[in-house]
């Protein structure tokens, strides 16, 4: 369950309250009987695991939906050598 903070409109009291989601807010001050309201602040938020990164959720593509070959087992064939020129001097 979460912890909501709150603080107190009159006496200023801070304080803090586990709560479910479906509770309804606290209103009332324990100390002093006046209104309270909640108080908003960011979350630390720590991602670990897969699915985190772009990287992660992408799939392979397809072979029909890309213009690049797709690997296979069988190497490539070797380039063609350019052809050497000749001499023709002669000594």
């Amino acid at each position: 369950m979460p912890t909501y903070e709150y603080i107190c409109n009159e006496c200023e009291l801070a304080f803090e309250a586990v709560q479910s989601f479906s509770d309804e807010p606290i209103s009332i001050c324990p100390a002093c009987g006046k209104g309270v309201r909640k108080v908003y602040s960011n979350v630390g938020v720590v991602f670990k695991g897969s699915g985190f990164y772009k990287t992660d959720s992408r799939k392979a593509a397809s072979a029909s939906t890309t213009s690049t070959p797709t690997t296979s087992s069988t190497p490539a064939p070797a380039p063609a050598a350019a052809p050497v020129a000749k001499s023709t001097s002669t000594d």
